[in-house]
């Protein structure tokens, strides 16, 4: 409790302190603003301060992403808070592009010598973060249907135009990521993250919509799963004994088949991202992710995949051979070669290539697994049903070589009360790849990690 008041009264004092010039980090007291908000009451005072009532803020997205394209705005007040992406001085006017990371648009300001705060134009820089507050006006110039007539601007946090690294040029995705703490203001970045953003929103909402729970799972495990264990170590003091009710009416359903052609949730919220995404990173996304929407799943078994590959007299970078498992060249000719992109489910593949943990089918060669593959992604979802039977986990577990005293955990929830179950992972970077057109993965999560890069 101390510790949380403490920071409540830390948080109460910033804007007093740095409404004093000599603690101000801006050229422009912030005196000048309406009111900075106080969020948390400090229990400093046997009264105490009223904490504020939230209130939600108006984003770009909001006035522009209408049909209207903000029409409906004219006339209206309205405040942008966001980062300056140009600014074009004139004789009379200027004009100030600000995005606040809501949507691809941006809000056109236009400031005059009258404008309150215009003594800072030299401040508004590109990188610069800024509050304007104006009237929205129908535009005269044809790439916007609104501007903002601007009343008063603050410059929030100036930017150095000498050494800020991302110009209005367009920039290689290998430059940006060394400056993985600001390309997110980028035109692509910024689409990836909105989308990104939304397959999150979908995919839980999913879940719950049917009923499921969210449960946070160890991120780092002392198990081997799927032969993981001993991809890093987290410590260097290693010992040479070191291991690695039903729900079926929630879902969309057609002619008693689920009606995947629902999916859609990225291409019906986020079409400015997507047109954008069509425009310039992948020719012809929008068709080919409303054609794999509207396509029925295709599935087979894994040793009919085999005689499939076998039989198509391709050459491969890699063996074809019932044993091994798929590569990505191998799972891209599937989906979207053999079954013209229709997303295809690989199941039963060979034990020998699988984790322990899957269950066993009765050829007693090859167990309940599967693969979801996708175009130009290749696997995208990968699950299986567990093994719930103790002997045959046990006896798995020796012919892997591992030591069932450190999965005594694993086998006592089959020993007490064990009941069939199942579970997959959705390669969620794969997922965004899928639906942006991002050729590497890399550009696909905020911030990647790489071979002797972990900079941010």
């Amino acid at each position: 409790m101390a510790a949380a008041a403490a920071a409540c009264r830390l948080l109460r004092l910033a804007p007093r302190r740095l409404r004093n010039p000599r603690h101000s980090l801006f050229r422009t007291p912030l005196a000048l603003s309406s009111g900075w908000r106080r969020y948390c009451a400090a229990a400093a005072t046997p009264t105490g301060d009223a904490v504020g009532e939230f209130r939600r803020r108006i984003r770009v997205a909001e006035v522009k992403g209408g049909e209207d394209q903000g029409a409906a705005w004219v006339g209206k007040e309205l405040t942008v808070r966001g980062w300056v992406r140009t600014c074009r001085a004139q004789r009379t006017v200027t004009f100030v592009e600000v995005n606040d990371g809501s949507c691809l648009s941006n809000m056109q300001c236009v400031l005059t010598p009258e404008t309150e705060g215009y003594g800072q134009i030299d401040s508004i820089n590109t990188g610069a973060s800024v509050l304007v507050e104006g009237v929205v006006a129908s535009s005269q110039g044809g790439k916007q249907k609104v501007e903002l007539k601007v009343s008063k601007i603050i410059v929030i946090g100036e930017s150095d135009p000498t050494s800020f690294p991302i110009q209005k040029k367009r920039a290689s995705r290998e430059f940006l990521r060394t400056v993985a703490h600001l390309r997110p203001r980028t035109n692509t970045f910024g689409a990836v993250a909105r989308v990104r953003n939304a397959l999150a929103y979908a995919t839980h909402k999913f879940f719950q919509d049917s009923g499921f729970i969210w449960v946070s799972s160890p991120i780092i495990t002392a198990s081997d799963c799927e032969g993981a264990g001993e991809q890093f170590y987290v410590t260097t003091l290693l010992s040479n004994s070191a291991e690695g009710g039903c729900l079926v009416n929630s879902i969309p359903s057609k002619d008693g088949r689920v009606d995947w052609s629902q999916v859609k949730y990225i291409l019906e919220n986020c079409k400015e991202d997507m047109d954008f995404f069509d425009t310039w990173v992948e020719k012809g996304i929008i068709d080919r992710l409303n054609n794999v929407a509207e396509k029925n799943f295709v599935q087979m078994s894994y040793s009919d995949a085999i005689k499939l590959l076998i039989g198509s007299n391709k050459k491969f970078e890699f063996p074809v051979k019932w044993g091994l498992d798929l590569q990505s060249e191998h799972e891209r000719y599937i989906t979207e070669v053999a079954f013209g992109g229709s997303p295809v489910i690989i199941r039963d593949y060979p034990k020998e290539i699988k984790a322990f943990y899957m269950r066993q089918n009765d050829d007693g060669k090859t167990v309940a697994a599967m693969d979801l593959l996708v175009p130009r992604v290749g696997e995208l979802i990968g699950g299986s049903q567990r093994e719930e039977r103790l002997d045959y986990l046990e006896a798995r577990l020796d012919e892997s070589n591992l030591n069932k005293d450190s999965y005594w955990w694993y086998l006592d929830l089959r020993r007490y009360g064990s009941v069939p179950h199942a579970g997959f992972g959705l390669g969620f970077e794969r997922l965004v790849q899928f639906a942006t057109g991002i050729d590497n993965i890399r550009d696909a999560i905020p911030f990647p990690r790489v071979p002797g890069s972990a900079e941010f």
